[in-house]
């Protein structure tokens, strides 16, 4: 029997088809890999914008709750509690344009040398009500209970400070730092991390009828205590005379604003925004001699220019009586 074979032939892919393939081929993984990439950039750019918003209300949070708190006089049934006299100094202080040194007391190492971009220092003092045990509900800006006073102390030195400023830790990111005071001594920590700018203005009483008449930020303030007659034989009584009359004592409201940014680099717009932290008519007439009310994203180093940015504000009225409850 005759048996045809038919013999088969397995044929390859042309050059031309093979290039058609692999063309196709890297057009798809081209298109997956920007997709991946897209995809990135909108997880990386939500998540910044979150992480901005929860370091900006935390730290807004931390600010307010502690302005409510100055001038807190501690008083209880039990026994004898301390007033502020007008002797005292003033339970609200400031300072512009200023930084300081985390070990050294209360406001002494204040410089512009450091100060991040105009960053202004807002110090706040309160009498504690800690028992024996260190236990109470009155807590500086680190969370720590603050003693209450005795009759045997000095209630000067015994009032507690919650101190506010920007600095830049060791690897050069600004951060919002709360500085106070311990029984060793002074300290600082910081409680929120990329705040670029933390400006202050004061609401200040200028007619006595205990309400605010002008904003005014802290070197205004100064200059109308430059202003005051001062009466006293000797420095020290002169001293006493601007405690009872500072218009420090005279602050009503404060209203504090602050420019956070992202930690990472998360955007792909022009970076070219000008931030006014108290609008633009206060820009336009004091961002000239109040550093940091207005800043253009220009001024920043190129490398944290596209990181997310966002401005929070508040105006909070002291709910204790800045001249003190015996005046």
């Amino acid at each position: 029997m005759n048996q045809t074979i038919e013999r088969g032939f397995q044929r390859g892919l042309t050059l031309v088809e093979l290039l058609i393939a692999m063309a196709l081929g890297l057009v798809l993984v081209l298109a997956a890999t920007v997709l991946l990439l897209s995809t990135r950039a909108s997880y990386v750019a939500l998540d910044q914008l979150e992480v901005t918003e929860e370091t900006g209300r935390y730290a807004s949070e931390a600010i307010a709750r502690a302005i409510r708190q100055a001038g807190f006089e501690y008083r209880d049934a039990d026994q004898i509690w301390f007033s502020s006299s007008a002797d005292l100094s003033p339970n609200v202080l400031g300072m512009d344009g200023m930084t300081l040194k985390k070990n050294d007391a209360a406001l002494t190492s204040a410089t512009v040398r450091d100060a991040v971009n105009g960053s202004d220092i807002l110090a706040l003092r309160f009498f504690g009500d800690a028992k024996g045990n260190e236990t109470g509900a009155i807590l500086n800006c680190a969370g720590l209970a603050v003693p209450a006073a005795t009759p045997q102390s000095d209630p000067e030195g015994m009032r507690g400070w919650s101190i506010f400023y920007v600095a830049k830790d060791s690897s050069g990111e600004p951060e919002l730092r709360c500085k106070y005071q311990t029984k060793n001594g002074w300290n600082a920590d910081a409680i929120a991390r990329g705040v670029e700018s933390f400006q202050v203005l004061y609401g200040v009483d200028t007619t006595g009828d205990s309400a605010p008449d002008r904003f005014m930020n802290a070197d205004g303030i100064d200059v109308l205590d430059q202003g005051l007659a001062l009466y006293g034989n000797n420095a020290l009584e002169r001293l006493n005379d601007l405690k009872r009359k500072t218009f420090w004592k005279r602050v009503r409201t404060i209203r504090f604003a602050m420019l956070v940014r992202g930690s990472e680099l998360a955007r792909n717009d022009a970076t070219n925004h000008t931030y006014h932290l108290f609008g633009e008519a206060y820009s336009a007439a004091h961002a000239t001699h109040d550093k940091g009310v207005r800043i253009s994203e220009q001024e920043f180093p190129s490398m944290t220019r596209n990181r997310v940015r966002k401005l929070f504000s508040q105006t909070i009225q002291l709910r204790n009586d800045a001249m003190g409850s015996e005046t």
